[in-house]
């Protein structure tokens, strides 16, 4: 069964602490981002290699968000356009300041479990997937 969850963030919420928020409010045991639209004010995330961040502290338009959620870890990539039409993306993280509004809808499953497990092949906690006992 999929559970929809829909909110609007307004100004100064942080998209990152709203989504932990809730998740553990919905108790997500197995989720996904399913629509993210609005603007920030200020951006903060991780670029690809794991290792840089970028913050932003200027108005930019959210372009795409998507992740998969679990209790302990939302794994979340975003990306969003600037006033010239650039686009910049990588790892959501905390920083992620509202404009003027954000529109997120998130889906719980309930026949399923995320969870996260080190992957010596590639370094990093990767996604385990089972059935809800």
């Amino acid at each position: 069964m999929i559970t929809p969850i829909a909110v609007r963030l307004t100004k100064g919420q942080d998209l990152k602490l709203y989504i932990q928020q809730l998740v553990t409010e919905h108790n997500i045991h197995a989720g996904t981002i399913a629509s993210c639209v609005g603007c920030f004010t200020q951006t903060t995330m991780r670029l690809a290699g794991a290792t840089d961040t970028l913050q932003l502290h200027e108005l930019v338009e959210i372009v795409s968000v998507m992740g998969t959620l679990t209790a302990e870890h939302q794994h979340i990539h975003i990306a969003v356009a600037k006033k010239d039409g650039s686009v910049v993306g990588g790892h959501l993280m905390a920083g992620c300041l509202v404009d003027t509004t954000v529109e997120l809808i998130l889906h719980r499953y309930d026949n399923h479990n995320f969870s996260r497990e080190y992957d010596q092949s590639t370094g990093f906690t990767e996604l385990v997937v089972s059935k809800a006992l």
